[in-house]
């Protein structure tokens, strides 16, 4: 590329601007594939759902909806940080108080859970200090942990689906801009 023109450039613009376009389909993809994790009373895709549901049910804004629905699509990346995995996917489409929330949400989850593992339940504790502890705080009680239930009524991804165009098709604004 140290070669390239600017019709090169152009040709680079146009593909990403695909990808880009492409995004919202993809990653609603991703949420139907989390229907083969059959571990939990609940594969993934109906905890998504009921977290999504959940949280538009309690009046959350659309930013806030669609976190909910996707704050779990790294799971079969990265369990281990699936979080950063949608952070990072998410970041130039939300506030810095919701990349934080999607990139620390399983930190905060383990406060539900650390006492059967031996870990430390109050590690998110370090992150009190941060204008998006309690929103995270808020999050997993709320929306993450309870989503669990397979007698809840979600409502159909269908419902979501213009949330995350709307969401994505929001101005680009590099990382670490305000959004």
């Amino acid at each position: 590329m140290d070669q390239g023109s600017d019709e090169d450039f152009q040709i680079l613009k146009r593909v990403h601007e695909k990808t880009l376009a492409e995004l919202p389909d993809q990653l609603m993809a991703m949420v139907e594939d989390l229907s083969g994790d059959q571990a939990y009373n609940l594969d993934r895709r109906g905890h998504s759902l009921q977290a999504a549901t959940r949280a538009m049910r309690d009046g959350a804004d659309e930013e806030l909806i669609v976190v909910a629905l996707l704050h779990d699509i790294g799971e079969s990346l990265g369990p281990m940080n699936h979080g950063e995995i949608a952070a990072s996917i998410l970041r130039p489409f939300v506030s810095s108080d919701h990349y934080n929330l999607l990139k620390y949400h399983g930190v905060f989850q383990t406060y539900f859970y650390a006492r059967h593992l031996g870990l430390d339940p109050n590690a998110r504790d370090q992150f009190k200090h941060e204008p998006w502890y309690q929103m995270t705080v808020d999050f997993c009680g709320k929306y993450d942990e309870v989503s669990f239930d397979p007698n809840y009524r979600n409502e159909p991804i269908s419902t979501f689906t213009p949330m995350v165009h709307r969401v994505l098709n929001k101005p680009w604004l590099p990382p670490g801009k305000a959004v």
